[in-house]
């Protein structure tokens, strides 16, 4: 437990003072770079813990991450973020608690958690903190990641890695897993009266993972355009529609009608916008009508036509294209983007797909 405390402090500074230099830094970027420098203290107190008391206090990781998460996927996703002071609230709960276990010197004793004694209400209260922590902030976190990564289908027809956040969303998805998994061991030691030397470590293992995690995927994620960050207001913009069926279908006409004649899903910067001002329709109107008319968001409509597009070309024996071309020719912006939409439509490979056309065609 030593070594990996350490390592722990070594490798969370370490990013801290990378996320702090980086060029460009953005408000995520200090918020990561104080989230790590954070944890480099967590880990730091706790190898101290070892060396003095010779065991663990009961400090929680969850009262400093679940916070720090919530705080870093706003930054990353809300426009109108910014630092202040009263953010520093979110992280009382954790100083509080950090600090009066050093005060009582109470140890991680699951054995005896709810012996009344004379900090049975310290233990009861630090129970009680967490439990509010973890289902307050990660539910937001994971909605706040969830409209982003939506709102971004129907803005925009190609979507980059950078501005996706999958590995925000991976991370946010694994880490409540992992917490799932930590009340459940905890509870079952608690029952059975019994001490899991283990689970300190592994906690503690777990947190580094995702500090090497956090650290490698945060110094490579870019700003986002504050034009595709979702504004509060307008999360479901036709919550209150007023559009009559007869504009719905005037407008389903226009799209449709664009679409075919034009071929403007050949265009791989294609985005609402632009559709927006070539139809001369307000974007939540396009929007509203995609979704509850032609029953799909812009960016699976569009794909869609740029797989039926491909598919032609991939049947026609005349083409000698390659597969990628074929894929930049019909609108896609990169090769993986071009595979994963087109497996996802099709569940086959562009390969697959033309193998097995020529091959069912021989027959």
């Amino acid at each position: 437990m030593h070594t990996l405390s350490w390592i722990g402090f070594c490798q969370s500074l370490f990013a801290a003072i990378l996320m702090f230099t980086k060029k460009q830094s953005s408000v995520a970027d200090k918020v990561l770079s104080a989230w790590m420098m954070l944890l480099a203290i967590d880990f730091l107190s706790c190898g101290i813990n070892y060396e003095i008391f010779k065991q663990p206090l009961l400090i929680s990781s969850f009262l400093l991450f679940n916070p720090a998460l919530y705080l870093y996927v706003n930054a990353l996703t809300r426009p109108d973020f910014r630092l202040k002071l009263v953010h520093l609230l979110h992280l009382l709960p954790f100083i509080f608690f950090s600090a009066f276990s050093y005060v009582l010197k109470e140890p991680v004793a699951l054995s005896v958690f709810f012996e009344k004694d004379g900090n049975y209400l310290f233990r009861l209260f630090f129970s009680v903190a967490n439990i509010i922590s973890w289902l307050v902030y990660n539910p937001l976190s994971l909605v706040l990641v969830h409209r982003h990564r939506m709102h971004l289908r129907n803005e925009l027809s190609n979507i980059e890695k950078n501005e996706n956040l999958g590995w925000v969303m991976t991370v946010a998805v694994f880490y409540v897993v992992y917490c799932i998994l930590a009340v459940i061991v905890s509870v079952v030691a608690i029952m059975n009266k019994t001490d899991i030397q283990l689970s300190h470590i592994y906690n503690y293992s777990t947190l580094l993972a995702l500090v090497y995690v956090m650290s490698f995927y945060g110094l490579r994620q870019k700003t986002v355009s504050p034009r595709l960050l979702l504004k509060p207001e307008a999360i479901i913009p036709y919550k209150n529609s007023t559009l009559t069926e007869d504009l719905k279908e005037k407008i389903q006409k226009k799209i449709v009608s664009c679409f075919e004649k034009e071929k403007i899903y050949l265009n791989p910067d294609l985005n609402m916008d632009m559709l927006s001002a070539r139809l001369n329709v307000p974007k939540h109107q396009l929007t509203e009508v995609l979704d509850t008319t032609i029953g799909c968001n812009f960016f699976q409509y569009v794909n869609h036509l740029r797989v039926e597009a491909v598919k032609e070309m991939l049947t026609n024996p005349k083409n000698k294209f390659s597969i990628e071309a074929m894929g930049y020719d019909c609108g896609f912006s990169s090769k993986s983007s071009f595979y994963t939409v087109f497996k996802n439509i099709t569940g086959e490979t562009p390969d697959y797909y033309r193998k097995k056309y020529f091959l069912q065609k021989e027959k």
